[in-house]
């Protein structure tokens, strides 16, 4: 995502000073009210964007001492390109089995959902399903603030400003800046109750998954406009208004809550040895390990595909191990998009499979 540097008030300018925001302390605040008297400042200045806002317990640093906002599946401080493309493969995973699930279910819009990778990646993300490239975000400082302070400890907690794009559609795209927001209250399904409370958006990097020259491009720092502490406090909130309760941010008789909450079980039943995740997992470090050998002839990147033909091509791969990587790969698309297809013992065998052919590689290569 393209980089961009907010304009400050007088008061936060002096006191962030020569850091950038990232690595300034947040600016504290007392009340609500001030709260707001300083975001209204802040959209003010800063017309040319959409000032959107997160509410977390803690202000989370990296190494070097900035506060970091990344999607859930690219954040660790050491992430190998074979985690990353792991995470995808369950993504992908959860992805048609959500679509399979609203469908059977005949869930309104399920038709739209099977279309839309943006809306099956919200409602996984937004119901806390698996990882996936977006970052929540709402358009209500009164939810950022609920949030933060909901189910904390601390004294404290921390608001979030970002300046974002405007909107123009239910999901859109901004190729300027790199960029899609997603509006949870237009794509969501009516049975998804929780989205209408949160004021939800979901929002990533544009056309970026497995394949980025750095991570720190996906990180949305690079939005932060200002970082505010706020007390942990009922006092906080002052005359006239009150936090939002857990119940209502969250609440119950949401059916697409109870079908994704199934959908997590089917996932983490799968994640067991000789599961599905284990063969994903084995999937990604074979990938990995073919990319990177196929690299070796030529310069580019190669899908699983194309990397197995040049390496036979080059003599790298004997006839009847490039064969037996050839069924593993179609074995892989066969379960990322036909899942239900796929029994027991063909997943057992898949792995199997994988365990031998990556032992082969350590030995031969």
């Amino acid at each position: 995502m393209r980089q961009i540097e907010g304009t400050l008030s007088a008061e936060l300018e002096a006191h962030v000073g020569m850091r950038s925001v990232d690595k300034a302390e947040p600016f504290k605040v007392s009340t609500y009210r001030q709260l707001m008297s300083h975001i209204a400042q802040l959209a003010y200045l800063n017309k040319d964007f959409l000032l959107f806002f997160r509410g977390q317990a803690d202000d989370f640093k990296n190494r070097a001492g900035s506060s970091t906002f990344y999607p859930n599946i690219y954040r660790d401080d050491y992430l190998p390109s074979r985690e990353v493309f792991y995470r995808y493969e369950m993504l992908n995973q959860a992805s048609k089995l959500l679509v399979e699930m609203f469908e059977h279910q005949n869930i309104t819009g399920y038709r739209e959902i099977k279309r839309k990778k943006y809306i099956q990646w919200s409602i996984l993300q937004h119901y806390e399903v698996c990882r996936t490239p977006l970052l929540d975000f709402t358009h209500s400082v009164r939810v950022a603030c609920s949030f933060a302070q909901m189910n904390n400890s601390g004294p404290v907690a921390y608001i979030s400003v970002f300046a974002l794009p405007y909107i123009t559609n239910r999901i859109s795209i901004n190729s300027e800046h790199d960029l899609v927001n997603i509006r949870l209250l237009s794509i969501c399904p009516p049975d998804a109750m929780r989205p209408y409370y949160q004021e939800g958006y979901l929002v990533g990097t544009e056309d970026i998954t497995t394949d980025y020259e750095s991570k720190t491009e996906l990180d949305f720092k690079n939005r932060l406009v200002a970082k505010f502490e706020i007390p942990n406090t009922t006092k906080f909130w002052g005359r006239g208004f009150s936090k939002i309760p857990e119940s209502v941010l969250y609440p119950k008789g949401d059916k697409i809550q109870k079908l994704c909450d199934e959908l997590k079980v089917t996932l983490e039943q799968s994640l067991q040895p000789g599961g599905l995740g284990e063969f994903l997992k084995g999937w990604a470090l074979l990938e990995e390990q073919l990319q990177d050998r196929a690299r070796k002839f030529h310069s580019r990147h190669f899908s699983a595909r194309e990397a197995i033909t040049t390496l036979q091509k080059q003599g790298s791969l004997p006839k009847k191990f490039a064969y037996e990587l050839d069924g593993i790969r179609r074995l892989r698309n066969q379960i990322v998009h036909r899942p239900t297809t796929i029994s027991p013992g063909e997943l057992q065998a898949g792995v199997d499979s994988l365990r031998n052919v990556l032992a082969m590689l350590q030995r031969n290569f």
